[in-house]
């Protein structure tokens, strides 16, 4: 009997204790396993669970699946057999990309889908200039003031942040807002968005930049930058890079060679943003080299004591063009992101998908010639979009720029429109801007703008419906522009938009009608983008000048 009850609770115990951890275990699982405390510098994500696969469309499209493309991976020049990421990124929502307030990069997120932040109250739909800077120096005629991309960051610094950095005394007291703006007269520019007076010392690289420059996501004092020319008319010339400056102090702390043995194309130059994951340390960059760049940054910073870091590691993909030859590659739009994909579009059009994690390609689409618009991309109820359009560039002039809805999981075509385009020895036409895609008040509609059609000098914006691809208004433009518009809302919900053109001109634009509602003057041609921070509107122009702009 003895032995019997000693059996009995020899089964018993061990499946007491296994309800006793069950219970344990769930408890800890609905209180998330923390404390509730929250962690400085860090940016909310989703749950690194990989995008689902969906069922591949992209053959029946007429365009490539993505074990139809060869390409190689490289650890700095090291050739790898294979390659998985040891950190899983996952993207998530665009609102949670950045811990800073402002705009951090090229259209403020990996879906790259606007460059205005805050609130405002637009009551007499005016513009007013408050404030101009100094005169950005020509140290080549050909490139004068502010280029494309161009687009100025606006960044909120925390104060603990603000104290640390080598801001002049006034800037390390004041609680204001700082813009940044690269040139193509070679400096970065930081100025008070308020009055547009120089914060701290510029930086000076020396040749000029196209491009957009990306703040740390993080908060950290971090500017990565790019370079668009290394030769200039009175024959200077420099080496092909790309810098990461640290902001405790202006010093350059890392630079990616944009020439070395594994390139596809001898051009180094750096006109794309990249972006950084925050929660793996991680930062991507296209160059017009032809390469995807996945540099595990191994950032140490230490707000306290005021020191910062990097001890990078790079890997690099590298691919065979499908659609074009050699002359095909180079990157200069900006990736965007979707969770654990990637997608660009390069000089030959080919537009790709990649996995992140794995660099293994998803799909690719032939676009029909050059691509340097931004993709843009759209998540809704019915699926994951990205909006795109190309150039006239391989194309005569006469060439079709074509604006298209894909379908970003898996590269089928939804919609396109074609739109014929002029082009000369020196200016292209098509399109250059990342696309508008609606919300709020306005959120049936996508809006283009079309560059040197119409007028081998004109353009047009169009707003096509989401669904169908057809026009929903056309503005013709006397003069064209390569500048992406920004859409804003304003207090009341109601949506505006500006745009600037090639003859120096910023327009206030009624999205929902393609009315003007207001126009100045900056000058002189507008190839950059412009930035919104509350009520102010920042762009650099040909004019050799950075304007600060009030909306009313």
């Amino acid at each position: 009997m003895r032995r019997r009850r000693e059996k009995v609770l020899m089964l018993i115990v061990p499946v007491i204790l296994l309800i006793i951890l069950i219970i344990l275990y769930r408890q800890f699982n609905k209180n998330g396993g923390t404390d509730g405390s929250i962690t400085p510098f860090t940016t909310p994500t989703h749950a690194p669970t990989q995008t689902p696969t969906p069922a591949p469309v992209a053959e029946r499209a007429g365009n490539p699946s993505g074990d139809k493309i060869k390409y190689r991976i490289y650890s700095d020049t090291t050739p790898l057999d294979s390659y998985q990421s040891a950190d899983m990124i996952v993207f998530g929502a665009p609102e949670t990309y950045s811990a800073l307030e402002g705009i951090t990069t090229f259209r403020g997120n990996h879906y790259r889908d606007g460059a205005a932040y805050g609130t405002r109250k637009v009551v007499e739909k005016k513009l007013e200039i408050v404030w101009t800077s100094e005169e950005i120096p020509l140290i080549d005629p050909q490139w004068p003031g502010v280029g494309w991309t161009g687009q100025p960051l606006i960044v909120h610094w925390p104060e603990k942040i603000r104290k640390i950095m080598n801001l002049y005394p006034e800037y390390k007291k004041k609680d204001f807002v700082e813009v940044i703006q690269a040139t193509l007269g070679g400096v970065i520019y930081f100025l008070d968005l308020e009055t547009g007076k120089p914060t701290r010392p510029f930086i000076d690289i020396g040749f000029p930049i196209k491009g957009t420059p990306l703040v740390d996501p993080r908060g950290y004092p971090v500017l990565y930058v790019g370079m668009g020319i290394n030769s200039l008319q009175n024959g200077k010339t420099g080496t092909w890079k790309y810098r990461i400056f640290s902001l405790l102090d202006n010093s350059e702390i890392f630079s990616i060679p944009g020439i070395d043995s594994t390139v596809p194309r001898n051009w180094g130059a750096f006109d794309s943003t990249g972006l950084v994951h925050a929660g793996t340390d991680t930062f991507i960059q296209c160059g017009e080299n032809g390469l995807l760049y996945k540099i595990k940054l191994n950032t140490d910073f230490d707000p306290e004591n005021g020191k910062l870091s990097v001890s990078p590691e790079v890997i690099k993909y590298r691919y065979t063009h499908l659609f074009r030859n050699k002359k095909s590659y180079g990157i200069e739009n900006s990736p965007a992101f979707y969770r654990d994909l990637i997608f660009f579009a390069d000089n030959g059009g080919m537009l790709q998908c990649l996995d992140i994690n794995t660099l293994k390609p998803k799909w690719a689409f032939n676009l029909g010639d050059d691509t340097d618009a931004t993709p843009v991309i759209e998540e809704t109820p019915d699926g994951v979009f990205l909006y795109i359009g190309n150039q006239v560039d391989h194309q005569n002039s006469g060439g079709y720029a074509t604006v298209r809805k894909i379908n970003a999981l898996t590269g089928e075509q939804i919609w396109s429109r074609s739109y014929k385009c002029y082009k000369d020895e020196l200016i292209n036409g098509g399109v250059f801007s990342a696309a508008v895609v609606g919300t709020g008040d306005i959120s049936d509609m996508v809006i283009f703008n079309i560059s040197k059609t119409g007028t081998e000098w004109g353009g047009k914006l169009v707003a096509l419906d989401k669904n169908t691809g057809e026009e929903i208004w056309v503005k013709d433009l006397t003069s064209y522009g390569w500048s992406s518009p920004v859409v804003f809302s304003s207090d009341d919900g109601k949506s505006y938009m500006i745009f600037c053109d090639s003859a120096g001109r910023m327009f206030l634009i009624d999205p929902k009608t393609g009315e003007t509602l207001d126009t100045i003057s900056v000058e002189r041609n507008v190839e950059s983008s412009p930035a919104i921070y509350n009520n102010m509107v920042v762009v650099g122009s040909y004019a050799r000048k950075i304007f600060g702009i009030r909306i009313r």
